[in-house]
C-alpha cells in the first residue's frame, strides 16, 4: 500500500492510503495449483485469471477516517481503473477537482483541478487486486521486490479461518512487508507493512466482504489498521466492471475536462 502526498489547503484532503479495494475472481473454481514458493504464487494467480480478468472497473466508495478521538469523518469517492497501472480517485464531487491519478507508477495529487504534487509511487493494493492477473508474473515480481517485498520468504497460514500463502515473510513474523493470498480462489486479503508515516507501527490492509461482479469478485470492504487499532475504512457500491472509459480520465492535463462520472 502506498501513502499519498498530504495537499496543501485547508485540509481538504488529509493525508491517507488508497485503497483500491476490489479483488475479482473468475467464476470456475477448480482444483487450487501447487504453490511452493512466492514466485510460484504469483503465477499462480495470474494464470487462474489472465484470461478472464476485466480490463477496467468503476464504483463509488464510502471512506471513513477513524480519528484519535473517537470522532469519524465520512467522505465520498469516485474511483475507476483501466488494468494494469492506472487508477483515478476524485475526492468528493469530481468537479471540484480533487483527487489523485495514478498512471504506471506515478502518482499526481490535484486540488481544485490543478496538479500539487507528482512522483514516483506504487500502489501495491492495485497490483495486487488488479495488476498481478493482467499483467505478467515477472512484472509484479519485479515491483513487488522494487518495494521491499522478499520472494525467498514463504509460507502458509491461516486467515478468517481459510488457509492462505504468505509472500514476504517466515512463520511468526507480522513485521516485515508481506501479503497474504487465500488459498483455494487465489485472492489477495491482506497486507501488512510498516506504516510510512510511522515506521514504529505496523499497518494491517485487509480487503473483505467479497462479492460475485460477472467472471469475477469484488471485494467490497477494505479496513486499515494502525497497531491492531482500525484508522480507516471503504465500502463500495455502483460497481461496474468493463466500462468504457476515455484516455482522456487518466490524463493529468484533462483531469477536470474529462470523467467517468455524471457531474
Amino acid at each position: 500500500m502506498i501513502e499519498f502526498p498530504r495537499l496543501p489547503g485547508k485540509g481538504i484532503m488529509k493525508r491517507t492510503r488508497v485503497l483500491l479495494a476490489c479483488a475479482f475472481f473468475a467464476a470456475g473454481s477448480g482444483k487450487a495449483a501447487e504453490v511452493k514458493s512466492g514466485e510460484a504464487l504469483v503465477k499462480a494467480m495470474h494464470d487462474r485469471y489472465a484470461k478472464s480478468w476485466y480490463s477496467t472497473v468503476t464504483f463509488v466508495q464510502k471512506s471513513t477516517t477513524y480519528n484519535p478521538d473517537g470522532t469519524t469523518k465520512v467522505e465520498t469517492w469516485y474511483e475507476a481503473a483501466q488494468l494494469p497501472g492506472k487508477l483515478r480517485i476524485d475526492i468528493g464531487a469530481p468537479s471540484d477537482g480533487n483527487g489523485y491519478l495514478l498512471v504506471d507508477g506515478n502518482v499526481s495529487v490535484f486540488q481544485k483541478g490543478e496538479v500539487k504534487a507528482a512522483r514516483p509511487q506504487q500502489n501495491m493494493l492495485l497490483v495486487l487486486g488488479f495488476d498481478v492477473y493482467m499483467q505478467s508474473p515477472e512484472a509484479t515480481l519485479a515491483i513487488a521486490r522494487q518495494e521491499g517485498f522478499n520472494a525467498a520468504k514463504f509460507h502458509e497460514d491461516t486467515w478468517e479461518g481459510k488457509p492462505v500463502y504468505v509472500f514476504g515473510a517466515a512463520q511468526g513474523d507480522l513485521k516485515s512487508k508481506q501479503f497474504w493470498i487465500e488459498k483455494d480462489r487465489l485472492l489477495f486479503v491482506r497486507l501488512i507493512e510498516p506504516n510510512p508515516a510511522d515506521t514504529s507501527k505496523t499497518q494491517d490492509i485487509r480487503f473483505a466482504d467479497y462479492r460475485p461482479l460477472g467472471k469475477a469478485w469484488i471485494a467490497a470492504l477494505v479496513e486499515v489498521y494502525d497497531d491492531g487499532k482500525k484508522v480507516f475504512s471503504e465500502e463500495y457500491s455502483e460497481i461496474h466492471k468493463d466500462v468504457k472509459l476515455d484516455p482522456a480520465v487518466f490524463d493529468a492535463k484533462q483531469y477536470t475536462a474529462a470523467h467517468w462520472e455524471k457531474r
